[in-house]
């Protein structure tokens, strides 16, 4: 029991102590532009996280520490409500966002790269706040745990188990022999991609600041941007394109980058998920462009096919930044954005949502089932990329699908109780779990959640953490088979 006890204190130290540091960028954007109350609230902050987590990691040097599968959910779990409580802080402390429940929504949103707001005057909070909450994009993006990975082991600390337990999609491939180099390839993969799209945004005429923050948000895919008009502040169509790139670049399976720099971009592409990643973008992309153009919403051919792109991209990659106010698009137009509440990125991506992988197979489940009812004694397995889908993986993505299905309708219910119409609610719950950001009638683009309860605003908050970590990681904890291990 000793030994729980301190293993338990070494990771909550460490955890403790990566918050406190994650803070302190924003602490000198406060200091920049003097804002002392922003100074002073992050200061409040930061001491006593650090203080406290490198006391606890300290005293806790010695100890190394090996984690079970069944105590990495619990951690996961426990690192993304700790950074979103604890991130909650310098909004309320320094009147930015005096409701905890608003802040912690805020921070929820932030850190699942979900994008969802409950700000109704962005514009006139401190530049570092709004800084803090994009840079929590940033860090929930690739996610904190694989960070944390690429440096568990120098402290002691085996974080395989951990990561696998937090990585978003059915599968994450390790790149190299041991996980923490693989961690460590990706987020320098991350980091090269956030400075190559901060250089080229600062080109196009954006702002060091606006920079970083639309960066921060394009690459965790997480939408959220310092002006009411979000991306649609910036009329450059060279701006927007080259956000609608990096959120595409972003979608995309990380591992797949690796894959082209060892073996060309042919082999990339052959990709069977890739593929249908493209044409879940060009497909939607090219019948809202249609419609736009036709029903007469855009009278100019490029700024129709550029709006359409943009919103099909963000919907997809789960980005949720845009341009324009796509509720008052034709109404096919907005079903096709709908649509793609069900899809989302790519597995091990920054993207949330279902996930295209999972559509894909559910697709040819469906198919196959078809075919064995015309041809019952036909033996037809599911392939991908040329190799037969094992039985388990198609099990466990059909038990997540349904789970999915049943984790919305029962939360479609718990936030009825705000009396809202039906799209505004089941958008609501949509965008949430699948850390879409913007949803649909009241919480569109020219809306907020702050419309929502308390109540609600929780429920929600706790839907964007389930959704960024697959749902079983998080709803797992409520089982009680899980903390009896007798039942297990």
């Amino acid at each position: 029991m000793e030994e729980k006890k301190r293993t338990a204190a070494r990771l909550s130290g460490l955890l403790l102590l990566l918050l406190g540091v994650s803070m302190i960028p924003s602490f000198l954007v406060a200091v920049w532009y003097n804002e002392i109350s922003s100074i002073g609230s992050f200061a409040a902050v930061i001491i006593p996280l650090v203080m406290i987590g490198g006391t606890m990691t300290k005293l806790t040097e010695d100890l190394e520490v090996r984690i079970k599968m069944r105590y990495g959910f619990l951690i996961v779990t426990l690192a993304w409500l700790l950074f979103s409580l604890g991130g909650a802080l310098p909004l309320t402390i320094s009147g930015a966002v005096p409701s905890y429940v608003d802040a912690f929504f805020e921070m929820c949103s932030g850190f699942s790269t979900t994008g969802s707001s409950i700000l109704t005057d962005i514009e006139s909070l401190p530049k570092s706040m709004l800084f803090w909450r994009s840079f929590s994009h940033w860090l929930g993006g690739m996610g904190i745990i694989v960070f944390v990975t690429a440096v568990l082991p120098s402290i002691g600390i085996e974080g395989q188990l951990i990561a696998s337990a937090e990585t978003p999609g059915p599968t994450m491939d390790k790149l190299t022999p041991k996980y923490s180099d693989t961690a460590r390839n990706l987020y320098m993969l991350y980091v090269g991609i956030t400075i190559a799209e901060i250089i080229l945004l600062i080109l196009g005429g954006m702002g060091i600041y606006d920079s970083l923050v639309h960066s921060f948000g394009t690459v965790g895919t997480g939408g959220f941007s310092n002006y009411a008009e979000n991306v649609g502040h910036f009329t450059s169509p060279y701006i927007r394109w080259v956000i609608i790139i990096f959120m595409m670049m972003c979608g995309v399976n990380f591992n797949l980058y690796f894959v082209m720099f060892r073996q060309g971009l042919r082999a990339m592409l052959k990709d069977d998920e890739l593929k249908y990643y493209l044409g879940f973008i060009l497909v939607p992309t090219v019948l809202i462009s249609i419609t736009l153009i036709t029903s007469g919403t855009f009278t100019d051919v490029f700024k129709g096919i550029t709006s359409a792109a943009f919103n099909v991209v963000g919907f997809i990659t789960t980005t949720g930044y845009g341009t324009d106010d796509f509720t008052l698009w034709p109404t096919f137009a907005q079903m096709l954005l709908f649509f793609l509440f069900f899809v989302g990125a790519s597995t091990s991506s920054t993207g949330g949502g279902v996930k295209v992988l999972r559509v894909l197979i559910g697709l040819k489940l469906i198919r196959r089932g078809i075919m064995l009812k015309i041809h019952p004694n036909r033996v037809y397995s599911i392939k991908l990329n040329g190799k037969s889908v094992p039985q388990e993986v198609m099990t466990n993505i059909a038990n997540f699908i349904f789970f999915y299905i049943l984790v919305v309708v029962v939360s479609t219910l718990l936030i009825s109780i705000n009396g809202f119409d039906i799209v505004t609610t089941v958008s609501a719950v949509l965008t949430c779990i699948g850390n879409v950001g913007p949803g649909f009638e009241l919480i569109g683009p020219a809306g907020n959640f702050s419309i929502f309860s308390d109540f609600s605003k929780v429920i929600l908050a706790l839907l964007m953490i389930a959704g960024r970590l697959e749902l079983f990681t998080f709803f797992m904890l409520f089982s009680p088979h899980y903390w009896n291990p007798d039942k297990a």
